[in-house]
């Protein structure tokens, strides 16, 4: 049975939006994890647009099931994490102009970079992922700098408009999760999903967690955040 990680970023968007204190993002993680999260997600951006290093500290303090620090591969982010320590760091690609992250890494390009980011985190507990598009190549580099974990970006999964494009967006989710697994990486999915598509992926075996944000945020607004993430939790269980 998979796990579901709630990215709770929108929640800290929509309190930055005011410049104010509401809605609390601290409040957001215990009522998901009173909901079933299995883990609760936050990514601390260089830009500081939604979660703040506040909130970041106070959550490690918080959170009790597992706390995944999404972050750039930046000499600051590492320092942090290090500082605080939270169960998982998936590292991800950061543009300031994006919207939300567009793609996976290009391990290649940082390849040493990343490989001494991830014996820094290791020596100070942390697991590492790395947020990959669903490429062979990319897994397999991964593996070679000694990734914990590998998440796979569903982007274009999530977005595909076509039953065709879907398929073979399916097909290579499933033949990058069978190939990490195979390596001995953990296998994560995430972005994009929501109610509607995330159901398919549950088929797929070796992904054993799915982090999921936007989507949860925005039916909260309308159901509760409570059931919002129970039901989430139920698809994909």
């Amino acid at each position: 049975m998979a796990r579901l990680g709630v990215n709770i970023d929108h929640v800290a968007t929509l309190r930055q939006s005011r410049g104010g204190i509401e809605p609390e993002p601290i409040a957001a993680a215990i009522i998901a994890e009173m909901a079933g999260a299995d883990g609760i997600v936050v990514h601390l951006r260089e830009d500081r647009r939604h979660i703040q290093d506040r909130d970041l500290r106070i959550l490690r303090e918080v959170v009790q099931t597992k706390l995944d620090l999404e972050m750039a591969a930046t000499d600051e982010m590492v320092k942090i994490a290090l500082e605080v320590k939270p169960d998982m760091v998936t590292i991800v690609p950061e543009r300031r102009e994006e919207l939300t992250t567009e793609g996976g890494l290009d391990i290649s390009s940082i390849r040493g970079k990343l490989k001494d980011i991830i014996e820094l985190l290791h020596e100070g507990g942390i697991i590492v992922s790395l947020f990959v598009d669903p490429d062979i190549d990319q897994i397999k580099a991964s593996h070679k700098i000694n990734a914990d974990y590998i998440e796979i970006h569903t982007g274009k999964y999530a977005n595909a408009k076509r039953i065709k494009d879907e398929d073979r967006e399916m097909d290579a989710i499933t033949q990058a999760a069978k190939f990490a697994y195979k390596l001995g990486l953990g296998v994560n999915a995430g972005h994009g999903l929501n109610y509607r598509n995330v159901k398919r992926l549950t088929q797929i075996n070796e992904i054993v967690e799915f982090n999921i944000g936007h989507s949860i945020i925005s039916r909260s607004v309308l159901v509760g955040l409570d059931r919002a993430v129970r039901e989430m939790k139920e698809l994909i269980s």
